[in-house]
Parts: C-alpha cells; sequence; structure tokens
C-alpha cells in the first residue's frame, strides 16, 4: 500500500493525491501536522532514503536556520525526535510503499507507483486491441473499488 505523507498547504501534496486519484490507485495519507509520526517510520523513511537526511529533511527550513540545528550532528535517535517535535522540516510530499520511495512531486518518476500490469497495459497503444492485456485488464478490475474503463469487460 502507498503511503503519502503530506501538509494541507502543499501544492505539491495535492498533485500527488490527484495523480493517484485518476489513476485509481489506493493510498493512505498521513499529514505530517495532524498525525504523529511513528519512530519506527521515520527510521524507515531514514533507511530507505538514497541520501541521508538529504532527500527527505529541508535544512533550509526556519526551524533549522533559526535554531542553528546541525542535523548531521545529531544521532539517528535524537533526529528521530527531533523530527516529531517538528515536523515541518520533512519535505514534502514523500510517497513510499514496499519497493518504491519519492520525494516531492514528479509527472516522470511518479508513473514507477502505477502497478506494473497497468504500466505494460498503458503501453499498448490501444489496449482495447491488445490481447495479452485483455485478462489482465479484467483481473485488476475485478476489485469492485476500481471503476473498469469502457471496453474492459
Amino acid at each position: 500500500m502507498i503511503r503519502i505523507y503530506t501538509a494541507p498547504s502543499c501544492a505539491s501534496c495535492r498533485k500527488v493525491k490527484a495523480w493517484l486519484k485518476e489513476h485509481q490507485i489506493p493510498y493512505v495519507e498521513k499529514n505530517i501536522f495532524s498525525t504523529l509520526l511513528r519512530e519506527a517510520e521515520l527510521r524507515e523513511l531514514l533507511e530507505r532514503s538514497e541520501n541521508g537526511t538529504d532527500d527527505i529533511i529541508s535544512k533550509r527550513s526556519k526551524i533549522i536556520k533559526e535554531n542553528k540545528v546541525d542535523i548531521d550532528d545529531m544521532s539517528v535517535n535524537e533526529l528521530i525526535h527531533f523530527i516529531q517535535e517538528n515536523p515541518s522540516i520533512l519535505k514534502r510530499p514523500i510517497i513510499i510503499d514496499e519497493r518504491r520511495f519519492q520525494v516531492g512531486y514528479n509527472a516522470e518518476e511518479i508513473r514507477a507507483f502505477i502497478p506494473r500490469e497497468l504500466r505494460r497495459l498503458q503501453e499498448c497503444d490501444n489496449s482495447d486491441f491488445c490481447p495479452q492485456f485483455t485478462d489482465i485488464k479484467k483481473e485488476y478490475y475485478k476489485d469492485k473499488t476500481k471503476e473498469c474503463p469502457e471496453g474492459c469487460e
């Protein structure tokens, strides 16, 4: 399941949610200001980020600048508690699932969150006439929470 970490005033967060809804991809939203970020999930975000704290923490954040906080000098536990107390230092949106991790909205990179079967289906110029995808389309849309586009039944 895809999780997205968002903030209400974040335009990129709204774009990600709209994109996921448009592609009928289920997700769980976690507003970083109204939901307590658990230690385990912050640890996972730190572990999954390729460039350590640079990927998920805005070092230009007002809190970091005004208090002259040096993130690099903190232990992982100190950093996790600092983020819990100051969630605004997180870059957003953060999109994560079992295999993928993305920070920010990027129209090309977010396509990786489309299930593989549907990505292959979209590569067909006219999926209604691609017999190799008929079963995939039916199976994907068998779940009643997703609407089957015309021609897939």
